[in-house]
């Protein structure tokens, strides 16, 4: 396909979250989406790549075909990891089907989510009662991730993008330096500008404090009201999903000037990615992405 976008391209790779059609966890987020409705918007707003997701297929094979069909690429995909319980080899058996499908489809890195010690509807719960590890538990579970992102690196030629997150171990800022002095370099960083605000401290600390360490970024803005009613009435995190807090970026209150700047002047060389998680029947996810897109375009310098 020759994309009808003519906007500039820009200074980073910027990917769309398949999260603006279809929610990973609730299911009437996007229950009528499809692979092709998402795969089409993306790549009708300009986006160069997408994260992986439940509407695509799992094998490696069919997963190509269909991306480079829409002259998309994978630049990543979640993987819900259990190392606060289990042992370095049994993560790599779990992780080992996912990982060869992000190898042979392209990508360099793996986003991991902690989800050990989460209930089955630990996001349902209000968010005041999230699992939190000691200080002795959190350098125990350093040295299995550092051991862990080695050999997906030595074996699958991925870095590892640990994914701090609302009502996972690892929330606060705090707890981001707990786990980063707790790991070694091979254990890569996710900034998610939106799960810093909500988690109570600004994105830019973790630029200044682990730069070098930042291997993956996703972009989600963060509408300041609803926030303050989910904090206020202790939500779950799927009901601040559901009641609007997250947003695309421009649409929300977050400052994304510093980010760009450490973009540009860094020399990172990951994906962007926009992760609007929000409902998509009340403003269809086509508009919403190539609004983000188009708002892309406006505040950072084209590249030739």
């Amino acid at each position: 396909m020759n994309n009808p976008i003519t906007a500039p391209r820009l200074p980073v790779r910027v990917a769309i979250s398949p999260l603006s059609w279809a929610n990973e966890v609730i299911e009437e987020f996007g229950k009528h989406a499809t692979a092709e409705l998402c795969l089409t918007g993306a790549w009708a707003a300009g986006y160069e790549g997408v994260e992986m997701s439940r509407l695509f297929p799992r094998s490696p094979d069919e997963l190509n075909t269909l991306l480079s069909s829409y002259d998309l690429s994978l630049a990543s995909g979640w993987h819900s990891g259990f190392l606060a319980e289990r042992s370095v080899e049994e993560e790599l058996s779990a992780v080992h089907e996912f990982a060869t499908l992000l190898q042979k489809t392209g990508a360099r890195v793996m986003v991991y989510g902690e989800c050990a010690a989460m209930a089955a509807n630990a996001l349902d719960v209000p968010m005041s009662q999230r699992h939190r590890l000691t200080p002795g538990q959190m350098a125990d579970y350093g040295a299995r991730l550092t051991e862990f992102a080695l050999e997906l690196t030595e074996r699958y030629g991925l870095a590892m993008a640990y994914h701090h997150h609302l009502m996972m171990v690892v929330e606060t800022q705090d707890e981001i330096r707990q786990l980063m002095a707790a790991t070694g370099d091979e254990v890569g960083l996710l900034l998610d500008t939106g799960h810093a605000l909500t988690g109570g401290f600004n994105y830019v600390d973790l630029i200044s404090e682990f730069g070098p360490r930042i291997k993956h970024i996703h972009l989600k803005d963060v509408r300041k009201q609803v926030l303050e009613t989910v904090r206020s009435k202790d939500l779950s995190f799927n009901d601040a999903v559901r009641a609007g807090m997250f947003t695309i970026p421009g649409d929300g209150v977050i400052d994304f000037r510093p980010l760009f700047e450490f973009v540009n002047s860094s020399g990172y060389n990951g994906w962007v990615v926009v992760e609007a998680e929000q409902d998509p029947s009340l403003e269809l996810p086509e508009v919403t992405v190539a609004r983000a897109r188009n708002w892309f375009s406006t505040i950072l310098p084209s590249r030739l």
